[in-house]
């Protein structure tokens, strides 16, 4: 008998749509909640239509459905329910009386004309965790404003740190390569539904969470923001170095680039004498880390043309046994033919059976190892509408009713 997740007996019920509110679910659903993610009759998740890419059928032929949808709504369940009518919303309703939590993420106040806000839904279910994800959050000037991932990198300065600097090749700046901020707000609301979790197991009462994307982008700046509110200066963009650290960089190999991350004086001691020239570690211009900034427009060309002379792999070889952290800027193809990714099987597929002439999804696996409970794989990404029926009936709906409701737009 499989041993139970740690969230067993937790029912999610997911309003939330394209990246934040459903990342936050996926980590609760991998743990083992019952997440039952609500979407548009024929319409469903803004993701489910954003592509190019598109899952392939078994034939290898694209469908309909976008990867895009899948990164973020494994271990779910698919209802439709058009909450913009008065059955959708007693639906709606009557399951999040029933529910642990709620995830939304609608503009502030958007959900309150349905009947489906905090203070609503709190009111007919005490112990309710109701999560709010917004753009903005629900106060300040800017609460009634839509917030984008791409906007909020902006806002919060994380494009002014991302990319070359201006008076190089290439400079200017850049948004992450991933919707960091979403992604982040996704792992924080997960993070503050399971304290809220344990502290309904004191009290016996939920609460509201308030979820902002600025908040997130603002906290996740991390070391640099630090530097700004404790200096006054702010961090300029630097490309691939570090503004604390040296040699802390991409380098030049003889068959491309590699990564050298040396964050302390044995590390560079090391590298030193592996590399044939202890004398750098001597040399009183880098005999520290602080120093070693100071001196890189030296140090930096001097290494460069030492890491020109031999292959990425012969680097990597050379420096994995002496603790200097080293390795291949890869891609994303060569990062997921890697020993070390492969081991961990952080490639998952999961069959998937929606008659929809898709066999099997495959997406990356859960970063969560618990060792007594750990993440669940249940479903694969699922096709829309795909529970409805079947959920319903768990709610009590019974077949007369839920024909009634489909044959009137409502599911």
């Amino acid at each position: 008998m499989a041993k139970p997740a740690a969230l067993d007996g937790i029912k999610v019920l997911d309003l939330s749509r394209v990246l934040a509110g459903p990342w936050c679910t996926q980590i609760l659903a991998d743990l083992g909640a019952d997440v039952i993610k609500i979407e548009r009759p024929g319409v469903g998740d803004d993701t489910r239509t954003w592509g190019p890419p598109f899952i392939k059928d078994a034939n290898g032929n694209d469908t309909d459905q976008a990867s895009y949808f899948t990164a973020c709504n494994r271990n779910k369940r698919s209802v439709t329910v058009d909450m913009a009518t008065a059955d959708g919303q007693a639906l709606l309703k009557q399951m999040a009386a029933q529910a642990d939590i709620v995830v939304e993420n609608f503009k502030t106040g958007g959900l309150k004309q349905y009947g489906l806000d905090h203070e609503a839904l709190r009111a007919a279910n005490p112990r309710l965790i109701y999560c709010s994800v917004t753009g903005f959050g629900h106060d300040g000037p800017y609460a009634e404003r839509a917030g984008y991932d791409l906007m909020i990198q902006a806002m919060t300065g994380m494009m002014s740190i991302t990319g070359r600097p201006d008076d190089v090749p290439g400079g200017g700046p850049l948004r992450v390569g991933v919707a960091l901020t979403d992604l982040f707000t996704g792992v924080y609301a997960s993070t503050a539904i399971l304290a809220a979790l344990q502290v309904r197991d004191r009290t016996g009462e939920g609460q509201h969470i308030d979820m902002a994307l600025l908040d997130v982008g603002m906290a996740i700046l991390a070391n640099q923001a630090s530097a700004f509110l404790n200096t006054g200066k702010a961090p300029e963009r630097q490309g691939n170095t570090h503004p604390s650290l040296a040699p802390y960089q991409d380098f030049p190999t003889l068959d491309g680039s590699m990564l050298l991350a040396i964050g302390n004086n044995g590390q560079f001691a090391r590298f030193c004498e592996a590399a044939g020239h202890a004398e750098w570690a001597a040399d009183a211009r880098f005999a520290s880390n602080t120093l070693r900034v100071k001196h890189r427009g030296v140090l930096i060309p001097m290494m460069e043309e030492l890491t020109r002379t031999r292959t990425t792999a012969d680097w990597v070889t050379l420096l994995e046994d002496k603790a200097v952290p080293c390795g291949p800027i890869n891609d994303i193809a060569q990062a997921f033919d890697d020993a070390q990714v492969k081991s961990r099987g952080l490639a998952v597929t999961l069959p998937r059976d929606a008659g929809d002439g898709i066999e099997s999804i495959t997406g990356v696996a859960s970063p969560l190892r618990l060792t007594a409970t750990p993440p669940v794989l249940r479903h694969a990404p699922p096709a829309l509408g795909q529970h409805t029926r079947e959920v319903l009936a768990e709610f009590g709906i019974d077949a007369a009713r839920f024909d009634a409701l489909r044959s009137a737009g409502v599911v």
